[in-house]
């Protein structure tokens, strides 16, 4: 079976329930739960059309995600985020205020607020996540160096609030599980017990039950339903990923 499927996605949902109790982050924040759990993310990046096909899946199978929104044309579709809403996802706020601020600290506050308060009239959001852009200079997160989230009735923001010493941190970003295409949605930790590389590999992470916490995160429109689409992704992703690789090279060399 091909990779990055609906398929392939309700295989790794299947392997989740086998043996962990799927959780929202906001319910692992307040929770603070000591068992066997694994974090559902999802970064709302563009298509949010297949965010919602994700989401029905989910429901269907009794998991609750959380779905992270960008406020963006095409992207911040308030029916959609409803509908999602209505399932029992968490919907959070996929900030990239510092991005659109271009570095400026205090117009980037500002321009989380007015986000912030527009979600907040369809969803009642409790956190929030950064966008990481590959090609901007500038790192979301560093807005809470100088202010704090909490002041905005947030309870956590998953690169800074969850600790990945216990909780493993694996991400779908640039359409594979290693991190070698990752330029910010990165964390400091990693387990060397396993060379993940597929979603195949994610579930037998899974299977093993080896690690007892993990945060999976997942870009919706990186899953596709048909060929036609699966194709597509996949040459745009890997364009996308030259461009990436390009960028970390360029950063090494000028560190």
């Amino acid at each position: 079976m091909r990779d990055f499927t609906l398929a392939k996605y309700r295989e790794l949902c299947e392997a989740v329930l086998k043996g962990y109790e799927p959780m929202t982050v906001k319910s692992y924040l307040m929770q603070n739960p000591s068992g066997s759990v694994v974090i559902m993310r999802h970064d709302v990046d563009r298509k949010p059309e297949s965010a919602l096909r994700m989401a029905e899946l989910e429901k269907e199978m009794g998991i609750k995600s959380t779905y992270y929104f960008r406020m963006k044309k095409g992207v911040f579709r308030k029916d959609i985020i409803k509908k999602i809403a209505s399932m029992g996802h968490e919907i959070g706020y996929h900030y990239e205020v510092l991005d659109k601020a271009k570095g400026n600290f205090e117009k980037a506050i500002r321009i989380f607020e007015e986000e912030l308060k527009a979600f907040r009239k369809i969803y009642d959001v409790k956190t929030i996540c950064m966008h990481g852009n590959p090609l901007s200079k500038w790192i979301n997160r560093d807005l809470w160096s100088v202010y704090d989230f909490r002041n905005f009735d947030i309870i956590g923001e998953p690169y800074i609030s969850i600790d990945y010493k216990k909780v493993l941190y694996l991400t779908d970003t640039g359409r594979n599980w290693s991190t070698k295409f990752s330029v910010k949605d990165i964390v400091n930790v990693r387990s060397v017990l396993y060379d993940i590389k597929s979603t195949d590999d994610v579930i037998q992470v899974l299977n093993d039950r080896r690690i007892e916490q993990i945060c999976i995160s997942v870009h919706p429109n990186r899953w596709s339903r048909n060929f036609g689409e699966w194709l597509k992704e996949f040459v745009w992703q890997n364009i996308k990923n030259v461009g990436k690789t390009g960028v970390r090279l360029y950063d090494r060399s000028f560190r």
